[in-house]
């Protein structure tokens, strides 16, 4: 049974979007300054948990604003007006804001740094409940499923692998960035047999 949100509900999700956009939880760690990015409205269909915005989306404030959203778009078969509908798909990352990037850390890593850790546990439990027509949730990355999934498998390749274990509510994805050009290229069971699941499943939410 699907229930369609009130208009108390927009109401609410509204003030409550008015918070996270006022929200300071990280702002002393974030050099690059707080911008927190969401796209989320009562009426969405299919929510996807990320990781967190890059530089090029937090300068922009358009979630996967760049060539990993590119690929998605593509992997979901979704066009950009759909994949920026909110009534359709909500996007909210498991960190808010973009949290910088490696250079210059010290570090000898490249890219950019996890999200927040701070940030899903502020605001996801309130976000949630009122998203009460999602019929799928997409997992992208190693942390939103670590987050969400119990009993998964240690690696990334073995969960996305498994997604089957997690139907029908959840499906988890490798991030479509370009680094991971060399995963898909080593996995080809993925473009083969997940892609043709989920965007038979993406289709069918969004019916």
């Amino acid at each position: 049974m699907i229930l369609y949100a009130n208009s108390k509900a927009v109401v609410d999700m509204a003030s409550l979007l008015t918070q996270v956009k006022n929200c300071q939880l990280c702002a002393s760690s974030l050099v690059d300054g707080v911008r927190p990015v969401v796209q989320i409205d009562p009426q969405a269909k299919i929510l996807i948990i990320g990781q967190a915005p890059g530089r090029k989306v937090h300068q922009s404030g358009i979630l996967f604003n760049d060539a990993s959203g590119d690929r998605l778009r593509q992997w979901l078969g979704v066009t950009t007006e759909v994949f920026y509908d909110a009534k359709q798909i909500a996007i909210m990352p498991m960190g808010f804001c973009f949290p910088g990037s490696y250079a210059g850390s010290g570090k000898g890593k490249s890219g950019d740094l996890p999200p927040r850790p701070e940030c899903a546990p502020k605001w996801h439990g309130l976000l949630l409940p009122h998203l009460v027509n999602v019929q799928l949730i997409l997992l992208v990355g190693q942390y939103a499923q670590q987050y969400y999934l119990t009993h998964k498998p240690k690696t990334l390749t073995e969960t996305v692998q498994q997604w089957r274990m997690f139907g029908p509510r959840y499906i988890p994805l490798p991030h479509p960035s370009p680094r991971n050009n060399i995963w898909l290229s080593r996995n080809p069971w993925f473009e083969a047999e997940l892609l043709t699941d989920i965007r038979q499943r993406v289709a069918m939410a969004l019916a």
